[in-house]
């Protein structure tokens, strides 16, 4: 091989090299740009709906121990019905109860009735055994006896004047005579009536000075402050006391701001701790006229029905007065809006375990509710009850 031959071999052969090397070079940039692509595609194919929704709202897990501890309820949209809370004690229905006292003084004999017993209308209580009738029967004897004297002379005189054997002014005499005595008949009918005789007593009425004193109402016996055989008189204090249980009266409290909302004839859902489980239904019969000066309250009267008589005077009572109802809307229990920053959140369920906070904005309509306005839809779980462990695992996480 001459030197020329050689030199030209040298050349092709370091131009071959050159070419592998080029092409070695190549495919090792087309790995390696491979390889820093890859990693973002997988990373891109493992996130998910749920892990964007995460990154743009922080959300708080809970394990199934936390869940216990919280209450969630579904919002809906419906009318709420309003309500103002308040207490109040029992008392007794002063317009159904009766003192009675004595009508005549004189002895009391026959007492019929002890505290707690039930009386019926009209029934007898007492027997008063008085001078004071005996004065009144004879009285009205007499009376009757003059009226039939008077009207015989009247008819007489009619007659003798008629057959001009009498005067006119004789007749006008008779005449006034007889009205006198229609007056004073009428006038002992009407004593013997307040004492309960009637305006036409018996023979065995009139032979005795007693009365019987009755009740004008049914009820039960409440207070007697008497005794068998004691002198009373009309001066004396009431006697026997009776109060138709039937019916009682609820003297609440109210707040001079709920005043407005407050009106005669409302309804009222009555409660009380020795019947947790029963309800009574009362209505607004009277509302005081004066605040107090240092509860700010006034005194609202509640009708309340008891014919069972479970409510007693002088039990202490939870009021519940209705409210008009509103326009139908999205209402949130208020335990479930927190403030932070001056501004309104909520949980709301994003998972089986999982909540994120939502700003509200929300109208309060009551003590335990508040009307949605703004960040939250009917169908919506949200927290209710338990936003302070939320909150608390909330910042737990953001100091980590």
């Amino acid at each position: 091989m001459t030197l020329r031959s050689a030199a030209r071999s040298l050349v092709h052969m370091r131009r071959i090299g050159a070419r592998f090397a080029s092409a070695l070079g190549l495919l090792g940039s087309l790995v390696a740009l491979g390889g820093c692509t890859g990693a973002p595609a997988a990373k891109e194919t493992s996130a998910s709906p749920e892990a964007s929704t995460r990154t743009g709202t922080p959300s708080v897990r809970l394990d199934m121990s936390q869940l216990k501890q919280v209450r969630v309820e579904e919002l809906s949209t419906h009318a709420p019905e309003d309500t103002i809370r308040t207490t109040g004690t029992v008392e007794f229905n002063a317009d159904r109860m009766a003192k009675i006292i004595a009508p005549v003084s004189g002895q009391v004999r026959d007492l019929a009735v002890n505290v707690g017993d039930h009386v019926s209308q009209d029934g007898v209580l007492f027997v008063l055994n008085s001078r004071e009738v005996a004065a009144a029967i004879a009285d009205h004897l007499a009376s009757h006896k003059d009226l039939d004297l008077a009207e015989k002379t009247l008819a007489m005189t009619q007659d003798l004047f008629d057959h001009q054997a009498a005067s006119h002014m004789s007749l006008q005499q008779s005449e006034n005579e007889a009205a006198k005595a229609r007056a004073r008949v009428q006038q002992t009918e009407e004593v013997l009536q307040v004492l309960g005789l009637g305006s036409h007593p018996d023979e065995d009425s009139r032979l005795q000075s007693r009365i019987p004193v009755r009740t004008p109402i049914g009820g039960t016996v409440i207070e007697r402050n008497v005794t068998s055989g004691q002198f009373v008189g009309p001066d004396n204090p009431p006697l026997v006391t009776i109060a138709d249980l039937s019916s009682v009266w609820v003297q609440a409290d109210v707040f001079e701001r709920d005043m407005r909302n407050i009106s005669v004839g409302q309804k009222a859902d009555v409660t009380t701790a020795a019947y947790p489980d029963q309800h009574f239904f009362a209505q607004v019969s009277h509302i005081g006229t004066v605040v107090d000066a240092q509860t700010r309250t006034a005194k609202v009267r509640v009708l309340v029905a008891n014919r069972d008589q479970r409510l007693k005077p002088g039990m202490f009572t939870s009021i519940g007065l209705s409210l008009p109802r509103a326009e139908s809307s999205l209402t949130v229990p208020a335990k479930a809006v927190f403030v932070e920053n001056s501004r309104s959140f909520a949980y709301v369920q994003i998972g089986p375990q999982e909540f994120a906070r939502r700003g509200v904005d929300t109208l309060a309509i009551g003590a335990d509710r508040l009307r949605v306005v703004r960040g939250l839809s009917a169908g919506d779980r949200v927290i209710s009850d338990g936003v302070l462990l939320l909150r608390q695992l909330e910042t737990d996480a953001a100091t980590q």
